[in-house]
């Protein structure tokens, strides 16, 4: 069965939610409750594609989606719910614009219109905040971006509130649109790149 211009995913390793950590030999839970969008597992895998469809994403292609595609959440009345995008226990519908990043033979590719920046460390002694805002190195790149002279590894500066974090194979990364990025630094080498002790 294919749909016309939803893709069909499955959750990956079969968890709609990721709750645990694992340290050394022990399992550390680390939320209970279901509402928490954090927790919500945000990678699949295409079941199927749409017939209608540009995007270069195959059946069996891992993809990055948007967290409310595998969440369960409570209704007003307090009943649990499955998202819009349920369709049986193991199978929901993702559209094209939840999708932001697919990954074919270890290689993450971003769709178009979407690339990925990872945090620096805040240089700022003074300030209580690990990362600095609104400024990153250009890990994961599409086509438009490269056509205007950005290139991986890049230190660039987007809008506020622009970003969306996930976590990307052990590293946080930013989703950032396209159009939000708004400078190019010259960089020096003298930025770190934020990795959280618990990755």
């Amino acid at each position: 069965m294919r749909s016309l211009y939803s893709f069909i995913v499955k959750p990956k390793y079969d968890l709609r939610y990721q709750n645990t950590k694992k340290i050394q030999d022990v399992n550390l839970i680390l939320n209970t409750e279901m509402s928490n969008h954090n927790f919500v597992n945000r990678i699949g895998e295409v079941v199927e594609t749409p017939i209608n469809g540009t995007t270069g994403i195959k059946k069996g292609d891992d993809v990055l989606l948007h967290h409310n595609v595998f969440r369960r959440f409570y209704d007003i009345s307090g009943k649990e719910k499955n998202s819009r995008s349920y369709f049986d226990e193991n199978q929901f519908f993702a559209e094209e614009d939840q999708i932001y990043m697919y990954r074919r033979k270890d290689s993450w590719k971003p769709l178009e219109g979407y690339c990925f920046v990872k945090p620096i460390q805040n240089s700022d002694n003074l300030s209580l905040a690990k990362k600095e805002r609104n400024i990153g190195v250009v890990k994961y790149i599409d086509n438009s971006l490269q056509k205007n002279g950005i290139k991986l590894n890049d230190l660039v500066g987007f809008t506020p509130y622009s970003e969306f974090e996930f976590e990307i194979d052990n590293e946080i990364l930013y989703r950032v649109k396209a159009s939000s990025m708004c400078i190019k630094y010259e960089h020096k080498g003298d930025k770190k790149e934020y990795s959280p002790s618990w990755l």
